[in-house]
């Protein structure tokens, strides 16, 4: 099958998506506007057309039509259902496959009645909406109420990238550390997490169980909050506990989960639509915490996998995470069936299987309905 990507080569995502379908045994095109980041296998074609911004939708489509009649793919699989979205509408070809993302139904649609009404006309357009959780399908949904059939496709991720990690193994450091793998931006709440370590800490040491100074929080990331964050960890006098890492390279990852006794996500905002990185941690067999915000809860089986808690409640997060500290065969039980969990429903072999089953139907259908 030839497959076109019209998505963002910047993002990790298009990048595992591409090569996922390319291991597969498909021809796989992707075309942005975007440069890529992260590497592409030598089997993925790769177009980046010299357009940027917010125009570049609008302006790469007759570049993208000459690049399609060249092609000539079996299915267009276009990504994010705001900018990708709108240069596949305009582009024309059928097949074509929307795939919605998170922020695209959650946040854009109520910027303007113009932006709404623009994902509205994109999701309508397509022959087939994709959605990573149930609760962005639900989202979609509000938007445009005619669309019954929204089919779930999990992000996935790759096992043997985590067979390295020894859940019950020897540690090389007493530690235990905190930590979590995201982006410094305030829809993350990373501010929570630090305001719950410091809680965290006060209250251990008002029970003088367990020595505060082996807790550390590790935050793996860069972007825009640092500074603040890093202010905030000193006025809350625990700056010595906390370590910022700044931005690794998706390929660290693995390493810097390895790291962790305890993962932690504590977004705010429901945009944060899956949790990649809750599988990830799944996958390293770690424990997790995480706030009730979006796809969360979706990829966590409370009180088995990992603990939730209400978003923005910093005392409830360090509540959650005084449980997990304190108790190490809890960490390790969480820990296994989080690994299982994500074998079970979050393999990236599966997810690829998944989204080809969605390929072949939509494609099967657009043909019979041109010959009817």
């Amino acid at each position: 099958m030839k497959i076109v990507l019209l998505s963002a080569a910047s993002s990790i995502h298009t990048v595992r998506w591409a090569n996922g379908l390319s291991e597969a045994g498909h021809e796989v095109f992707v075309i942005s506007q975007h440069e890529n980041i992260d590497p592409f296998l030598p089997s993925v074609s790769v177009y980046t057309l010299p357009f940027r911004g917010v125009l570049g939708y609008f302006t790469i489509v007759p570049a993208v039509r000459k690049l399609l009649k060249k092609i000539q793919p079996d299915i267009v699989n276009a990504h994010y259902a705001s900018g990708y979205g709108t240069t596949a509408r305009l582009v024309g070809h059928h097949p074509w496959i929307l795939s919605v993302w998170g922020s695209d139904v959650y946040d854009f649609p109520h910027k303007s009645p113009l932006h709404k009404w623009l994902v509205k006309k994109n999701l309508r357009a397509a022959d087939r909406v994709v959605s990573t959780s149930h609760c962005m399908a639900e989202q979609t949904r509000t938007l445009t109420p005619e669309l019954k059939d929204i089919t779930i496709t999990p992000f996935g991720v790759d096992l043997s990238a985590y067979q390295f990690i020894d859940i019950g193994g020897e540690k090389q450091t007493d530690k235990i550390i905190i930590g979590t793998v995201k982006t410094m931006k305030p829809k993350y709440g990373i501010d929570t997490l630090i305001e719950a370590f410091a809680i965290l800490i006060n209250s251990l040491q008002s029970k003088s169980e367990i020595d505060t100074k082996k807790l550390e929080l590790r935050l793996v990331g860069g972007g825009e909050q640092t500074t603040e964050l890093i202010a905030l960890s000193e006025k809350l006098g625990i700056a010595d506990s906390v370590k910022f890492i700044g931005q690794v390279p998706h390929t660290y990852v693995p390493q810097e989960l390895a790291r962790l006794d305890i993962y932690v996500a504590l977004s705010r905002m429901d945009s944060e639509s899956f949790g990649v990185a809750i599988i990830e941690a799944g996958a390293a067999g770690r424990p997790v915490v995480v706030s009730d915000a979006g796809g969360l809860p979706e990829v966590t089986i409370n009180g088995v996998t990992g603990l939730v808690v209400p978003r923005e409640n910093p005392s409830a997060a360090a509540a959650a995470l005084e449980k997990l500290v304190l108790d190490s065969n809890l960490r390790k039980e969480m820990g296994y069936a989080g690994k299982i969990h994500v074998a079970e429903n979050y393999s990236w072999s599966a997810c690829i299987k998944t989204m080809l089953e969605v390929y072949n139907t939509t494609v099967s259908k657009y043909s019979r309905n041109l010959n009817e």
